[in-house]
């Protein structure tokens, strides 16, 4: 696997939401690299690839309460394991649970398996809280899909706090997870 810097050359074939994650990276002046592959369905799969991309693999869950009244995006060490009391105390909910596909297509236009923080750019209406691990923080950079799963990014972990939230107008809330 090898990473190339930027947006592919030739975006034909690319799914619209995809470029639009390029598009937008591009109009804030983010670097990044960019790693083509099959389908990465599993953390094992994404997990060699963020080894060749050289950034903290990062596991992302879209979530919501019974009621599926407020939705998070809960973005973790891949390390980690999710439990559901912890993060829904700090979330300020009743037990948190996985949302339906139905929510994860309309509110961040995304599939399964495709579950990425560049998914809010989508969120217009900030329907979706995201809950962030604090120890990503830690790591220069991280590793996501561009709404896609065929392909992995590496940025700046510094660029996601101080531009790309900012610019998709969602602010993280820390978490700690042991």
């Amino acid at each position: 696997m090898i990473a190339k810097e930027g947006r592919p050359e030739d975006i034909s074939g690319r799914l619209p939401k995809e470029v639009r994650v390029y598009d937008f990276l591009d109009n804030l002046g983010i670097s990044y690299y960019r790693i083509d592959h099959d389908p990465a369905m599993k953390m094992e799969a994404c997990a060699e690839i963020d080894k060749a991309l050289g950034a903290t693999i990062c596991k992302n869950l879209f979530l919501c309460p019974r009621t599926k009244k407020n939705f998070y995006l809960l973005m973790m060490c891949a390390d980690k394991h999710f439990e559901t009391r912890p993060v829904s105390d700090q979330a300020g909910s009743s037990r948190l649970g996985f949302a339906s596909e139905e929510y994860l297509l309309e509110f961040l236009d995304i599939t399964p398996g495709s579950v990425s923080v560049m998914g809010l750019m989508n969120d217009k209406e900030n329907r979706v809280q995201l809950l962030m691990d604090e120890d990503i923080l830690k790591g220069e950079y991280f590793g996501c899909h561009p709404c896609i799963n065929t392909t992995s990014l590496r940025i700046k972990t510094k660029d996601l706090i101080e531009k790309i939230l900012p610019a998709m107008g969602h602010e993280p809330k820390l978490v700690h997870l042991d």
